[in-house]
């Protein structure tokens, strides 16, 4: 009988049958169902304004929100600053935070970069480039850029607020810490996600990013039929906060705010909006400024922030 030729296509073919058939004696079915590593698109976070209130300082604020839980912190460069004023130094800030295994998001610091007054806006300008200077040995990549200096009339135009944001994107471009235009609903051209969103894009800058807040999405009156709209991944933070049914839009404040899932605002709505479709993780932090809380004890505020957190991250 003749030799069958032997082709490289039947070689192959035959090398994979035999491989297959050895792997199959082989295999022995695992009684184990394997499981796959769980991912979040979210970092629960505690925005130090939740306990503001305590006047605990610096290095105690960063205990009690470590000892509720929390692994991530947004801090407020006042108190940073007292701090610092009182003999700490940056670098033992960051061994303090390294220590206590917490990560800061961002920085919240009221500096007046956006200000019309050309000596309060150089002065603002150089505040914010000390802060970003100070974040970044802290490892934090984040600062608010809110609209403080720019309330007294005339509010500077869309277009002029554009350039000036872009001035300090630029300086987060030297640092590598990223300034977050952030939306406040009581301040004019800044007050929703439509302006903010406008902002950030006539910046042209790639870092551009907008810093929300569900209380301030109801005073300015943002519609959370149009949120999905803006690409979610344009928000890093989403400050976590509610709002009881009893005061409109037009009469609350600050100091109203609630934990989340303690009122009526369409939280679940939000995140799943803002949750899609990510890049990184969407930091969700609690920051309310109510007096009843600063009553109680700080730590049981802060814990308390965590579980109403996760059970609107859980209900979603």
């Amino acid at each position: 009988m003749p030799t069958p030729k032997i082709t490289r296509r039947s070689a192959l073919q035959l090398i994979g049958a035999s491989a297959g058939a050895a792997a199959a004696e082989k295999a022995i079915p695992s009684p184990v169902k394997a499981v796959l590593p769980v991912t979040h698109s979210y970092v629960l976070c505690l925005n130090m304004a939740t306990i503001r209130g305590h006047k605990l300082g610096f290095v105690k604020e960063l205990e009690t929100a470590a000892a509720a839980g929390f692994r991530s912190v947004e801090i407020w460069a006042d108190s940073l600053q007292e701090y610092l004023i009182h003999g700490g130094t940056i670098g033992e800030a960051k061994k303090r935070l390294d220590d206590l295994g917490l990560k800061v998001e961002d920085l919240i610091s009221f500096n007046k970069w956006v200000a019309d007054d050309a000596a309060t806006r150089k002065d603002g300008l150089e505040q914010m480039k000390r802060d970003m200077e100070q974040m970044a040995i802290l490892g934090c990549k984040r600062i608010a850029a809110t609209g403080m200096g720019s309330s007294n009339a005339p509010v500077p135009g869309l277009d002029v607020i554009a350039q000036r944001y872009r001035t300090v994107l630029e300086m987060g471009d030297q640092t590598g810490v990223v300034p977050q235009l952030e939306m406040w609903g009581f301040q004019k051209n800044m007050s929703n996600v439509a302006e903010v969103i406008y902002i950030a894009m006539k910046s042209g800058h790639p870092s551009a990013r907008v810093l929300l807040d569900i209380f301030h999405l109801y005073k300015g009156g943002t519609s959370i039929n149009t949120l999905p709209l803006m690409d979610a991944n344009a928000a890093e933070i989403l400050h976590m906060n509610d709002y009881p049914a009893t005061l409109s839009s037009a009469i609350i404040e600050d100091k109203d705010r609630i934990y989340p899932g303690d009122g009526v605002a369409p939280i679940e709505q939000i995140l799943q909006i803002l949750l899609k479709n990510r890049k990184k993780p969407l930091v969700l932090s609690t920051e309310v400024f109510n007096a009843a809380y600063y009553t109680q004890d700080a730590l049981t505020v802060a814990k308390t922030a965590m579980e109403k957190m996760k059970r609107v991250v859980d209900n979603r």
